[in-house]
């Protein structure tokens, strides 16, 4: 669908995160799912755009973070870095 990667930072037990890797898994997306426990740089990145807070989902699409993003909101950031 497109060359461009989807960083989903994630971190077990969220249900916000389980809700949109449903559409994720099937949107035919490259997507790179980044565990925040098991990767503190990754802990240090969504702090870096979340205010301070390990808030999750934290997607990245190229340099847009949106946090806490609609699946709608991750296919605009596709669509734009796509074109």
């Amino acid at each position: 669908m497109s060359d461009v990667e989807v960083e989903f930072y994630w971190r077990p037990g969220c249900g916000f995160c389980a809700a949109l890797e449903r559409p994720l898994s099937k949107s035919g997306f490259t997507v790179k799912r980044v565990n925040i426990w098991d990767d503190p740089d990754a802990a240090a990145r969504v702090r870096s755009v979340a205010g301070g807070n390990e808030v999750v989902p934290t997607v990245f699409v190229g340099s847009k973070a949106m946090v806490n993003p609609s699946f709608a909101e991750i296919e605009a950031a596709v669509k734009a870095a796509s074109a």
